[in-house]
């Protein structure tokens, strides 16, 4: 995205626990737009929860069915309603290569959001159930290392350890008035 052109969406990415959906809601509430998180619109999409894709079918497939929606909800965002959109993803989402192509053609912008991986282990509690990708400690840490090369790609970064949902809310909103910014051009 060009200095100077005001996305009509966000994408919020980070590892699970980071804050995505709270942030994000509460981003979308301050923007006067549209909040959407992806895991909700793939489990609304295919009836069942993300767990059960995980267990039925396999990460591959998740991640499949997860680029649909994704390029389902940016196709929605870029028909011209008018409102913008801030949308949640998972945190493997972003280390497809497909799905950064979606987002760098959506012209949306793209924000990570960090926390200590001992933080989001607490945040997480290791919950299997809810979070398949969470089963152990030791998995836990592994996906966090193997996932900081994508992370490191995203240009513009907030950190969430020990601040508030509005405080870090607010931080956003400030990343994307400045990368809206005109260039000055002397």
């Amino acid at each position: 995205m060009s200095a100077g052109v005001s996305p009509r969406g966000v994408i919020l990415t980070g590892f699970m626990g980071v804050g995505k959906t709270t942030v994000g809601q509460k981003l979308a509430q301050r923007l006067g737009w549209i909040f959407r998180d992806l895991d909700e619109v793939v489990e609304d999409k295919y009836g069942k929860s993300a767990g059960a894709i995980f267990a039925e079918h396999g990460e591959t497939e998740f991640r499949s069915m997860e680029t649909v929606a994704l390029q389902g909800l940016l196709d929605e965002n870029d028909s011209g309603h008018g409102q913008g959109v801030v949308i949640a993803l998972g945190g493997g989402a972003i280390t497809l290569p497909r799905n950064r192509d979606v987002i760098e053609r959506s012209g949306a912008l793209t924000i990570l959001l960090e926390a200590p991986l001992e933080e989001l282990k607490r945040r997480v509690g290791l919950d299997a159930k809810t979070r398949p990708l969470a089963a152990s400690d030791q998995a836990f840490t592994q996906l966090f290392v193997k996932r900081q090369a994508d992370y490191h790609l995203i240009r513009h970064r907030v950190q969430t350890v020990d601040k508030t949902i509005e405080q870090v809310a607010a931080e956003l909103e400030s990343v994307l008035a400045a990368a809206t910014k005109p260039e000055v051009v002397q």
